[in-house]
C-alpha cells in the first residue's frame, strides 16, 4: 500500500506537492481524469498512477483503497470537495485538501459526525490556505485567552496558479465574509480597511473572505473575526468601484470567458520566482477591557509554503498522527505547526493595554 494518494497532482500545485513528498521518501500514488498528464507525471516521478475521474465512484473507491491518506488538489474545490469526500467515508481514507474556499470549509465541518462514524479524519486547508494563519490564530488565542475579537492579515508578491485563479473567478461577485459574534455574514470585499505592518512596513491592507473566517473560529473560539490582505490604495479603490459589476461577473458567459483566459494565459510562479518570494502573515487579538496582543510570521514564497505545509501534515498522517471527524491544522497540531516548516519564522510583540480603562 502506498502512503498517500495525490488527486489532481498533475496541476501546478500538485505537482509540486508530489515533487515534495516524494523528495521526502514517501510512497506516493498521483492521480487524476486526464490520462496522458497522470501517466506522464507517473514516468518522470516513477510514481504509480491511477486514471479517474470524481463521476466514477466505484474507480474513485478501488483508488483510494491503495492509500491512507488522500491529498485532493483539484478545484475549485465547492465543485470537487464533495465526491471526494463521500469517497473518503466509504473507504476509510483521512482526506487533505488546499483549499481556502470558506463554503468549503463550513460544508466540510457539517460532515463531522459522519466521519467520526466512519473513522475518518476530514482536514482541509494545509496550504497557505490557511496552516499559516490558523497557526497565528492559535498562537494568539494562547497569549490572549479572553479576546473576543481577532484580525489576521497576510502579504504576499508573486504570481498566483491557474487553480487559484479559477477559484477567484468562480468568486468574483459574491463580497466578501467575516465572522461577528458568531455568525457568518456578508459584507462587500474591502469593507473594511487599516494601516498595518506586516513586518517590512505599514501597508494599506482590506478586509478580504478568506478561509480563517471559518476554521480560526473553530480553531479558537474567538467570535469576531477579519481577515486582511495587503493592497495598493488604487487597488481598494478598483475592487470597490467594482462592486457595481458583481451581477454581471457571477453570470455564466462571462464566468466562461474569464475561465478560458485564466486556462490560456496563467501559468503560476516559476521556480525562480518562488525562491525569491516570501510571506508576512499578522495577526492581532483583542479582549473587551482593551487588552491587545500583536505577532507576526515571516516565511517562503506562499506556493512554496504550500507544498511543505501540505506534506508535513500528510506525513504526521501517514505516522498515525490523525483524529476522526473535522478537524482545523492548529486545532489539531497546535500553534507551532507552522514552525516545524523550513523557513517559517515567528515574532511576537509585548501585550499591550494601553486602551484599558
Amino acid at each position: 500500500m502506498a502512503d498517500l494518494l495525490v488527486y489532481g497532482s498533475y496541476g501546478y500545485t500538485g505537482e509540486l506537492i508530489v515533487r515534495e513528498a516524494v523528495d521526502r521518501g514517501l510512497d506516493v500514488v498521483v492521480a487524476g481524469r486526464d490520462r496522458n498528464a497522470v501517466e506522464n507525471q507517473a514516468i518522470r516521478l516513477d510514481c504509480e498512477e491511477r486514471v479517474v475521474g470524481l463521476d466514477e465512484p466505484q474507480v474513485l473507491d478501488l483508488a483510494l483503497e491503495e492509500a491512507p491518506v488522500v491529498c485532493h488538489c483539484a478545484g475549485p474545490f465547492a465543485d470537487t470537495d464533495e465526491p471526494m469526500v463521500e469517497a473518503c467515508l466509504r473507504t476509510g481514507t483521512h482526506y487533505l485538501d488546499i483549499t481556502g474556499e470558506i463554503e468549503v470549509f463550513e460544508a466540510l465541518a457539517a460532515v463531522d459526525g459522519r466521519a467520526r462514524d466512519a473513522g475518518v479524519m476530514v482536514l482541509p486547508g494545509v496550504g497557505f490556505d490557511v496552516v499559516p494563519t490558523d497557526c497565528l490564530a492559535a498562537h494568539l488565542a494562547d497569549r490572549l485567552p479572553d479576546a473576543t475579537r481577532l484580525s489576521l492579515g497576510f502579504e504576499a508578491a508573486g504570481g498566483v496558479s491557474p487553480g487559484t485563479a479559477r477559484t477567484a473567478v468562480r468568486g468574483l461577485g459574491e463580497g466578501g465574509a467575516v465572522r461577528r459574534d458568531g455568525r457568518l455574514v456578508r459584507p462587500p470585499v474591502a469593507s473594511e480597511t487599516r494601516r498595518i505592518d506586516f513586518g517590512n512596513g505599514e501597508r494599506t491592507a482590506m478586509s478580504v473572505p478568506w478561509g480563517d473566517v471559518s476554521t480560526a473560529y473553530r480553531t479558537t473560539g474567538i467570535p469576531s473575526i477579519t481577515v486582511y490582505t495587503a493592497a495598493s490604495p488604487w487597488a481598494v479603490r478598483a475592487v470597490r468601484a467594482a462592486r457595481v459589476l458583481g451581477p454581471l461577473l457571477s453570470a455564466g458567459p462571462v464566468q466562461s470567458a474569464l475561465s478560458a483566459l485564466v486556462q490560456s494565459r496563467v501559468d503560476g510562479p516559476d521556480e525562480h520566482e518562488r525562491a525569491k518570494g516570501a510571506s508576512y502573515v499578522w495577526g492581532e487579538a483583542e479582549t473587551p477591557d482593551g487588552e491587545r496582543a500583536v505577532s507576526r510570521l515571516t516565511g517562503p514564497e506562499t506556493y512554496d509554503l504550500t507544498r511543505r505545509a501540505a506534506v508535513e501534515v500528510a506525513e504526521r498522517v501517514v505516522d498515525g498522527a490523525a483524529e476522526p471527524g473535522y478537524r482545523t491544522p492548529a486545532g489539531l497540531y497546535g500553534p507551532d505547526l507552522v514552525l516545524d516548516i523550513e523557513g517559517v519564522e515567528r515574532a511576537d510583540e509585548p501585550i499591550d493595554a494601553r486602551d484599558a480603562e
